[in-house]
């Protein structure tokens, strides 16, 4: 592993809507190719590195009208797969090994089930392992399924890419004046009703004890330079 890098086993969280670009559906092949050279990149780099992508770029299966909650999120979840498969094309396009794992059997299309065993066995090995499929149930996001993954695989930290370079006290978009915080605890921003992840997300985080870098995703170099231990973003950590 490079020796300017901080984390050696790291779980990336990136949005479905991410992808999309500005166009809001679908998958926007600039912003998809640049987001899988630098996790290509840092992989090269040795770091093992497991992604989990949203898949709202497509629906979200919560809102899905028309259908049960339970369908909609089984919709929901094949969503993340199509990113999924894009996504590890990618990486693969920029000399590096990318593998689908799927919470959901889809095996003949969507890539191997997954087990936390494979999962590692392929970082380990230098690929980048990409699981979609979200925790392979309903009522679950894919906060809660990257944070999952995380303990699962032994990660050390859980890098949520998001359209901000950080948290902020209120809404950066809104108030001109909003606060960034470099550094927050897990009670702090509990307390402070801070939208870090979603609830039952953020509450496994503090339980298992896991560690979040939140960043700023289209910025040239940020996921390095946060790998690297840099003043980027914001981390949420334990207290002292």
């Amino acid at each position: 592993m490079s020796n300017s890098y901080k984390y050696k086993r790291v779980v990336l969280k990136l949005s479905g809507e991410a992808l999309a670009g500005e166009r809001g559906f679908g998958i926007d092949s600039g912003i998809i190719a640049k987001i899988a050279g630098e996790v290509a990149q840092v992989a090269k780099g040795g770091v093992q590195t497991a992604v989990i992508i949203g898949g709202g770029n497509f629906l979200r299966g919560a809102t899905t009208e028309g259908v049960s909650a339970i369908a909609g999120d089984a919709m929901g979840m094949l969503a993340t797969v199509i990113n999924s498969i894009a996504f590890a094309e990618r990486v693969k396009a920029c000399g590096v090994d990318a593998r689908v794992l799927t919470a959901t059997r889809i095996d003949r299309v969507g890539g191997e089930y997954y087990t936390p065993a494979r999962a590692v066995e392929l970082m380990e090995s230098g690929a980048v392992a990409v699981i979609g499929g979200g925790t392979g149930s309903p009522f679950f996001t894919t906060d809660t399924a990257a944070a999952l993954r995380c303990a699962e695989l032994g990660g050390e930290i859980i890098m949520k890419a998001t359209k901000v370079d950080g948290i902020y006290d209120s809404d950066p978009m809104k108030n001109p004046s909003a606060k960034k915080f470099d550094e927050i605890t897990h009670a702090e921003a509990l307390s402070r009703k801070l939208k870090v992840m979603d609830a039952t997300a953020f509450s496994f985080c503090m339980e298992w004890g896991l560690p979040i870098i939140v960043f700023k995703l289209l910025e040239d170099g940020n996921l390095a330079r946060c790998l690297e231990g840099q003043s980027v973003g914001t981390v949420v950590k334990f207290g002292d």
